[in-house]
């Protein structure tokens, strides 16, 4: 069964999280089913231009049917130890990427996935080893919080070892509503992200959430693929 995959780029390094600054390579699918004003990533999924650029994609040029082979074989052409798989929202193909996901972690590869915590983890994919960054989307994002918020997927990557929850942040308001999740959901391995789509954004942002996120005993990570290219597709 076919990969639906917007792009397939590296060797780079990972911008966010817990592996930041790692080399890898990164597999990013199309398609999500949520609709962020802000996405950094709205050539996967915006064929109409609802985001705050209000362009419209096209899913003709941006879309591309790839067989597992295929994409395995240009991934592993990279020789990173890390592979991380995004988009898009990657687990609405979840059930499509078991097979690659298996092939690269025979191959010794690490994975990671780039979620928005709305789909819960497929067995197969935690019996891998795969480690999952779960970014739930907060009310600044535009989408419900019946849309954005799927209490049995977020208990669901919570249970899988190794998960991180990654909120992306505008300012110390925003952490109001982070709690109010980690205290309802029981998140561990939490993470502040800036906003934004320049190194300029970004370290705006991260400035002012910095002392706050340290005082609530969380974890603090830039956008370093941000920092270093700023909003440039493919580096």
């Amino acid at each position: 069964m076919d990969l639906v995959v917007n792009e397939i780029f590296g060797p780079t390094v990972q911008g966010e999280g817990r592996s930041l600054g790692r080399r890898c390579a990164f597999l990013r699918l199309g398609g999500c089913n949520l609709s962020c004003s802000w996405c950094d990533t709205p050539y996967t999924w915006d064929w109409t231009g609802a985001g705050d650029s209000g362009v419209a994609h096209d899913p003709r040029k941006e879309l591309h049917r790839r067989s597992v082979e295929d994409v395995l074989a240009e991934l592993v052409e990279f020789d990173t130890d890390l592979i991380v798989i995004s988009g898009g929202e990657p687990l609405g193909q979840q059930e499509r990427l078991i097979p690659l996901v298996t092939a690269l972690v025979g191959r010794g590869k690490e994975i990671e996935i780039e979620t928005n915590g709305t789909h819960a983890a497929h067995p197969e994919l935690v019996a891998a080893g795969v480690r999952f960054n779960v970014s739930p989307k907060l009310s600044h994002s535009g989408d419900t919080r019946k849309r954005r918020i799927v209490p049995a997927a977020l208990t669901s990557l919570s249970a899988v070892s190794g998960s991180t929850f990654k909120f992306v942040c505008r300012n110390t308001r925003d952490l109001d509503e982070v709690a109010e999740l980690v205290s309802e959901f029981g998140l561990r391995s939490v993470w502040i992200m800036p906003i934004g789509r320049t190194a300029d954004d970004v370290t705006k942002h991260m400035t002012e959430l910095a002392d706050a996120v340290v005082e609530r005993g969380w974890n603090l990570t830039t956008r370093l693929h941000t920092l270093l290219w700023d909003d440039k597709r493919a580096v």
